[in-house]
């Protein structure tokens, strides 16, 4: 009879073992492409960190098509990234997204302008036009030429807005002035084309003080009050930042991940591999952690939006030290 028990017991535990070991799903949506922006992510999943943590992670690209927030709002995802900027706007319009982890701790945007169009310095931005991404890439651009006193709807004293595909054609065609670029990306796309950078001048958000935080992870504040939530989001965290400081530290192999799972076939090795590598200056330093004066930078720089600004007021509850504080444990 006790051997009965005891076999029926270690049977029940082997069971409950298996029960509690069964791999919990996520959902991850991607801010673009599978490009080695998300590389991070990719690799983590690549090296197995997050069947360490116990999780499923299913990571959907992202596309001109696809609003993470939306994604996230619909069910769609349990956790997105997204730029600061959009989440900030999304939040003050109703969907309480929250910033549980913040892997880039630098910002990448840039505004790329031929030289021979005559632009120096951002005073010489009057009467040109200029590139501008939307779908909530546009706020950081806004809050620029804000600070900048420079109107956005045309003629001698403002700027012509040109809603730029996620693209570099508006520069090379001669239909803009200058150009949306990031560092990692259509910077290099203008490079490839055949400009040098001797035809360009460059401007640096970072450098002009209103750089906004980029590629954060969001998720819906009601689920924070969730444990298993709580619980889920600890460990992806942990694994995701463990796959970022594998990719800062071996970039080429990295790239090499990402494309392994780029099912487009759109990506080169050689574009991946350089992505990869300026990738690794925006993530370097960063442990996940929120910086909060980081922060005020950016909720800052939105507010300084004259008579339109992105968001109205200083937000509260819009992110939290509470997941990344357990996954540095």
């Amino acid at each position: 009879m006790n051997k009965m028990l005891t076999g029926a017991l270690t049977g029940a535990m082997m069971f409950g073992g298996f029960a509690a070991q069964a791999a919990e799903d996520v959902t991850l949506q991607l801010k673009w492409v599978t490009q080695a922006q998300f590389a991070g992510y990719y690799v983590a999943l690549d090296k197995g960190f997050y069947e360490e943590e116990g999780l499923n992670v299913t990571i959907n690209p992202g596309g001109p098509d696809i609003a993470p927030v939306q994604v996230l709002a619909g069910g769609g995802a349990d956790v997105i990234l997204d730029w600061m900027p959009s989440a900030l706007a999304a939040r003050e319009n109703g969907v309480p997204v929250v910033n549980i982890a913040q892997p880039f701790a630098s910002s990448g945007m840039m505004l790329t302008c031929r030289k021979d169009s005559g632009i120096k310095t951002p005073a010489d931005f009057r009467g040109k036009t200029l590139g501008v991404w939307f779908f909530g890439n546009e706020y950081p651009f806004l809050s620029w030429m804000s600070k900048l006193g420079i109107p956005t709807d045309g003629g001698p004293d403002g700027v012509t807005v040109l809603k730029q595909g996620f693209n570099v054609d508006p520069i090379l065609q001669g239909q803009a002035d200058c150009v949306s670029t990031m560092t990692y990306n259509e910077y290099w796309q203008i490079i490839d084309a055949g400009l040098t950078p001797d035809d360009l001048v460059v401007f640096k958000y970072e450098d002009q003080g209103v750089a906004t935080l980029e590629d954060g992870m969001y998720v819906l504040e009601e689920n924070l009050n969730d444990a298993a939530f709580v619980d889920k989001m600890v460990r992806f965290v942990r694994a995701s930042m463990k796959g970022w400081k594998w990719a800062e530290e071996n970039p080429d192999e990295a790239a090499m991940i990402v494309l392994d799972n780029d099912a487009s076939g759109a990506q080169t090795e050689e574009h991946q591999k350089r992505m990869m590598r300026e990738i690794a200056k925006l993530t370097a330093g960063s442990d996940g952690t929120l910086d909060e004066a980081a922060y005020q930078r950016t909720v800052d720089s939105l507010l300084s939006g004259g008579s339109d600004p992105v968001i109205t007021k200083e937000p509260e509850g819009a992110w939290t030290h509470m997941i990344t504080d357990q996954a540095l444990k």
